[in-house]
């Protein structure tokens, strides 16, 4: 059983092609700043992505016709339980006008729903746990203005998964334990995890948490309003200073870790400063399970960064001594395990 998976982000498309849960194939397309910029928006991009796509297919000596599952990464849609879902019409729909929000992953479960229909395929067509996954506690909700929730968008995906791999790893149920989850990317989220919910998440893509290599992350909310009303900034370009431009890109020019890690070799104490300041804002997100906690799990491509983890580490290992590194991420595989877990009857198959 082939089963292509579609991953699209910000400024990457990955590709990969799995026999049941064997990985046959598995590629990342990066995308430079100039190359995205062409687009207006993110579904203008859609063609583009979907070539890319296809090429790589034909270059392995896949038809379109081969694949049996279609799976894309899901975006901005409306607030979901976990789980794994069949895309649809109203998925469709809410992805395309980004109904939360506009983020690459948007792209994912129509680039899936697409080629699958090219080839009369649509009803194996699936996401699992898109980026809106929402298992908040009712009190976690409560911002302290009333016409704003605590509920954002943050990697659901990633979070679910490593938790797994641990509940596994120490052959101990999900449902039963308490991890604090931390996913360290170009967008950062700290998720409380309790008896197999995530009953507390910081919104990563939407102003909430800690900064993050291009995000702002929250800000004190005064001066952000008279910055607002500055008339220095139009809306796209506060937008893009906060999403996009901001967080370590705001003070040091690059979203690279990598980078920030040579300046702070060579010297530059600005460079040590941001990035112990983000390790702050990361250590600081960890009071919801009130003191009980099985484990910190730090995951993303910033925990492959030993100076950061190091930092966290020193600041949260009075918490619990189990605190486990498992850097980068596996997405891809975790969007095939799921919607083949369903198929087996191990999860439940929702329609969107």
């Amino acid at each position: 059983m082939y089963i292509l998976v579609v991953n699209p982000g910000s400024t990457s498309t990955k590709i990969a092609v799995y026999n049941n849960r064997t990985q046959l194939i598995y590629r990342t397309f990066n995308h430079d700043e100039k190359e995205m910029a062409a687009f207006s928006t993110v579904l203008d991009q859609k063609a583009f992505r979907k070539q890319i796509i296809l090429d790589i297919l034909q270059e392995h000596g896949f038809r379109l016709n081969d694949i049996d599952i279609f799976i894309g990464r899901g975006g901005l849609v409306r607030h979901l339980q976990s789980g794994v879902y069949r895309i649809n019409d109203d998925y469709i729909h809410d992805a395309s006008v980004g109904l939360n929000g506009e983020h690459a992953s948007n792209l994912g479960a129509i680039l899936a729903w697409e080629l699958a229909r090219a080839v009369n395929k649509e009803e194996m067509a699936y996401t699992v746990d898109p980026v809106v996954v929402d298992e908040y506690d009712p009190i976690a909700k409560i911002s302290g203005v009333p016409e704003i929730s605590r509920v954002g968008a943050f990697h659901a995906l990633n979070q679910k998964a490593v938790a797994h791999r641990y509940a596994t790893e120490t052959n101990r149920p999900y449902s039963t334990l308490k991890l604090i989850v931390a996913h360290l990317g170009g967008g950062i989220s700290v998720g409380a995890h309790r008896d197999g919910r995530i009953v507390d998440v910081n919104s990563a893509l939407g102003g909430d948490g800690p900064f993050s290599p291009e995000r702002a992350g929250r800000l004190p909310s005064y001066e952000l309003l008279k910055l607002c009303f500055s008339g220095q900034y139009t809306y796209a370009q506060l937008k893009k200073k906060l999403i996009g431009e901001g967080g370590v890109y705001g003070y040091l020019g690059t979203k690279d870790i990598r980078d920030v890690e040579q300046q702070i070799m060579d010297g530059n104490k600005k460079a040590r400063d941001i990035l112990e300041a983000m390790a702050y804002q990361i250590a600081s997100c960890a009071a919801v399970l009130e003191g009980w906690v099985d484990a910190i799990i730090i995951t993303g491509g910033i925990a492959y960064n030993r100076r950061i983890v190091e930092l966290i580490r020193q600041r949260v290992s009075f918490i619990t001594p189990e605190i486990v590194i498992y850097p980068g991420e596996d997405e891809m595989f975790a969007l095939a395990d799921g919607v083949l877990a369903a198929m087996e009857g191990q999860r439940e198959l929702v329609e969107y």
